[in-house]
């Protein structure tokens, strides 16, 4: 157990499956309270469960929509209360729609931006409200190496990750005066998760009927032509981000606010 992340208190959206349930149980791992924040509250709370159940430790399960700032508004305000302050902030909940941009459905368009985008800044907000009253705390944006380069048939998603890193650095100026952290994380391509494996929705899948491997048959074709991309050879798991998470939660971090730091086995290193 990390002891400057002993008994902190985390926030963590989108948290209840994937990469922000293996986020939340890294932090409980690593000495936090954690709260589990998903706008699946069934989900939420299984999760939760089960990682208390697991570790003994203090976690809590809840429903956020993050586009909706009552909600967020609330899921600050109940966090103080009842554990008096929030230390770690990590703002995961995202979503992905591929299509390309000559076939694209705005209002798809306009739902990745309000999830991924207008999310962050709400998150951000209350989150800066409360740790600018204690005069601490660390704000984690999971981010995307699409947040540093362009990404064919994928430009909502690509549009909102840039946007990402720009409210990363604005907030980190902004805050610095209050000893509030924020940096941005931007992991490659998790491609043994859900999100890239699933059979219906996933982005192999996805990435296969938008075209985005020029003479892709079959999602084998489309893994191989991913993993080729990067010059480690292999896609990026849940434990190199939450590795990255840890550090950035922790007081070995504290001189590092406004960084967009890379985790992708070196296919993208600015």
């Amino acid at each position: 157990m990390t002891a400057t992340l002993a008994d902190k208190v985390a926030i963590v959206t989108g948290g209840a499956q994937g990469l922000g349930r293996a986020i939340s149980e890294r932090l409980v791992n690593e000495g936090c309270v954690v709260v589990v924040a998903d706008v699946n509250e069934q989900g939420a709370k299984e999760a939760a469960a089960a990682i208390a159940k697991a570790t003994a430790a203090r976690v809590v399960g809840v429903k956020v929509d993050v586009t909706r700032e009552a909600e967020v508004e609330k899921l600050f305000l109940d966090a103080e209360r009842d554990f008096g302050r929030v230390d770690v902030v990590v703002s995961n909940a995202a979503i992905l729609i591929a299509e390309p941009i000559a076939e694209a459905d705005a209002e798809k368009w306009r739902a990745v931006m309000t999830v991924n985008l207008f999310g962050y800044f709400l998150v951000t907000k209350h989150a800066c409200r409360v740790m600018a009253k204690q005069r601490a705390g660390s704000i984690i944006n999971i981010n995307s190496k699409s947040g540093k380069k362009g990404s064919a048939a994928n430009s909502a998603y690509a549009a909102s990750k840039f946007g990402c890193i720009g409210h990363t650095q604005s907030v980190a100026l902004e805050m610095a005066k209050h000893n509030v952290r924020c940096n941005a994380i931007c992991p490659g391509n998790l491609l043994d998760s859900p999100l890239w494996t699933d059979p219906d929705k996933g982005l192999f899948v996805q990435y296969l009927r938008a075209g985005k491997v020029p003479g892709a048959k079959d999602v084998d074709d489309v893994r191989e032509a991913y993993v080729d991309q990067v010059p480690m050879k292999r896609g990026c798991s849940y434990d190199d981000v939450c590795n990255a998470v840890a550090f950035l939660a922790s007081d070995a971090s504290s001189y590092i606010t406004g960084v967009a730091l890379s985790v992708t086995g070196g296919q993208e290193m600015n």
